[in-house]
């Protein structure tokens, strides 16, 4: 319960906002899935296409409206086109297909290969030493004078 007027209506209109926002953030949220789901089937690319475009205008309405942030729709949009640009992209045996054959490397080089990749040195590891050096800059004294700066 509230404890002041202030506090009130700010439930009030809390309220008022919640029931005008949730239809909008609800169908867009229904169409995104939709479109998701026309996707992910495989479904021909018209109706993937017309489903995406309904999303997109769904989810533009709801961030012009301030029911979403305008950067969750941008993401939400951005991830449904990945989707989308995935299903357009050929399946990866058609694409071998399309590809040159790649050139092998020389005999050679491929049996040496095969020798490093069988045959592998275990090194131990030692302690390295450190070497330390005294310079004269170190090893200078001064008879307990401080220089301090010529004031102006």
């Amino acid at each position: 319960m509230a404890h002041s007027l202030s506090a009130e209506k700010r439930w009030r209109s809390s309220v008022d906002r919640r029931d005008r926002n949730r239809p909008i953030r609800s169908a867009a949220r229904t169409l995104v899935s939709k479109a998701t789901a026309l996707i992910a089937k495989g479904s021909p690319q018209e109706e993937a296409a017309a489903a995406l475009q309904q999303a997109v205008r769904a989810l533009d309405n709801a961030a012009q409206k301030g029911v979403i942030h305008p950067n969750n729709a941008a993401r939400r949009k951005s991830r449904l086109m990945k989707k989308y640009q995935a299903l357009l992209a050929p399946a990866p045996a058609e694409k071998a297909k399309e590809e040159a054959p790649k050139r092998r490397r020389a005999p050679a080089k491929a049996a040496k290969t095969t020798k490093t990749t069988k045959t592998t040195k275990t090194t131990k590891t030692t302690k390295a030493r450190k070497t330390t050096r005294t310079t004269k800059a170190a090893t200078r004294t001064t008879k307990g004078t401080t220089r301090s700066r010529k004031s102006t």
